[in-house]
């Protein structure tokens, strides 16, 4: 199961290191932010030079409409192209230099057609992406580029008094010492002016290159809802160890005492041996109820040996044959796999309690990132989630972990329901 996480502010690396290597970071995220920023202004700027002659040529062969799809299509396409990649890149100066990761909004994916492309322009991460690009990136690489030259200047000031003493001394005193002090203030302030750039393209950067703030409480979110489910599906396995190793051994050893019991005491009466007997019937039903219990939490073939052993022990079960197809080249996340256990553990149990079927089938595919699974029947159908048949349950069970269930059941039958179950790539 694929998790985004909201987008993580470390403290920013400049902040971690005292005097001149915060300084140094600082220069560093100004100094390689600047080409960066000026690429996507460059873009559009070069965009109507670079397609005039062929539009030109287009319009006098009488291809007017050609010429506006291509000056659209065009600058459309390589946008997508430069604003992908410096996302990606001012991403990893923000993580490199400043210690701020920021995470995705959700990707578009590969733009295959012009409906992709148009779904990508209509995204407002896009356009929140697009403002930083050709805005506030060239703005703040601007006012980074002013406070170096802050610096530039500073560091001539300073050294004022210095050079034209040496080369020429006409220069009235006061005037060199107020050049040298004006050049030690621009250097005082120019590490606070830098830190503010810093400070300012990192928060907004934050903002507009990563999830929103309803994306990222959404995600936020998401992965506490992941740790209940994790923590739940854990519970589980430790209520199907304490039973399996606890009360589950207790009662076959009080099955196996009633049995020694009963072949053995001769001394005792009919009625007490009756007893003994019934006794011994009755937990060995409790055995069997504990077994199925203990199946349908958490079965220990499931994390040794995977979907396919699992299911094949659930399907041999069923009084009905079943046609067990598996096909999952690599394991999904422990969760997802419970959950499809799951799934066809209760249609199992609903079909020998309620389809009255001939026959099933049950098939397990995994597909890209995504975990199908089918189960069908012969049986009489009907199966209404209104109606107290469990479906409901196990609806609540997959949209856990995002995934979605579909059932067909109309009366008579057949019975299909299919899962889709999102997989960690």
């Amino acid at each position: 199961m694929s998790r985004r996480s909201p987008a993580r502010r470390s403290a920013p690396a400049a902040d971690r290191r005292p005097g001149l290597g915060a300084l140094a970071c600082d220069i560093g995220l100004v100094v390689s932010g600047a080409p960066l920023s000026a690429v996507a202004p460059a873009c559009v700027a070069l965009c109507p030079i670079l397609l005039r002659h062929k539009l030109r040529a287009e319009i006098f062969a009488g291809s007017a409409p050609l010429a506006i799809t291509v000056a659209v299509v065009v600058p459309a396409a390589l946008l997508v192209a430069v604003v992908t990649g410096l996302t990606a890149a001012q991403r990893w100066r923000f993580s490199a230099l400043a210690g701020v990761s920021i995470d995705r909004p959700d990707p578009p994916g590969r733009l295959r057609q012009a409906r992709d492309l148009r779904a990508w322009l209509g995204r407002e991460a896009t356009w929140r992406q697009l403002s930083y690009h050709l805005v506030v990136g060239p703005v703040l690489a601007a006012a980074g580029l002013i406070a170096l030259g802050m610096l530039g200047l500073g560091v001539t000031l300073c050294l004022v008094f210095f050079w034209i003493s040496a080369v020429n001394g006409t220069h009235p005193l006061q005037v060199r010492v107020a050049m040298t002090v004006a050049g030690f203030a621009l250097l005082g302030a120019t590490p606070w002016t830098l830190r503010r750039v810093r400070g300012a393209d990192t928060r907004i950067g934050s903002d507009l290159l990563g999830p929103n703030r309803a994306e990222r409480q959404l995600a936020s979110v998401t992965e506490s809802r992941s740790g209940l489910v994790a923590a739940a599906d854990t519970e589980r396995r430790r209520i199907e160890r304490d039973l399996h190793d606890g009360a589950q051994a207790r009662l076959v050893s009080l099955a196996m005492n009633l049995g020694l019991a009963r072949a053995t005491r001769t001394d005792i009466s009919p009625d007490a041996i009756a007893i003994i007997a019934e006794a011994q019937d009755e937990t060995i039903k409790a055995i069997d109820e504990l077994r199925h219990l203990i199946r349908g939490l958490h079965p220990a073939v499931l994390d040794d040996r995977g979907l396919d052993a699992a299911l094949s022990a659930l399907a041999a079960r069923l009084p009905v044959p079943v046609s067990l197809h598996v096909n999952v080249e690599e394991r999904a996340s422990p969760a997802i796999e419970a959950v499809a256990y799951f799934v066809v553990s209760e249609a199992m149990t609903n079909i020998a309690r309620h389809a009255n079927a001939s026959r099933a089938a049950i098939a397990v595919d995994r597909i890209a990132g995504t975990l199908n699974v089918v189960v069908t029947d012969d049986g009489i159908g009907g199966a209404d989630p209104g109606r107290g048949s469990g479906i409901n349950g196990l609806a609540q069970r997959v949209r856990s972990v995002d995934g979605t269930l579909r059932l067909h059941s109309p009366p008579g039958g057949p019975t299909i329901l299919a899962v889709e179950l999102p997989c960690e790539s």
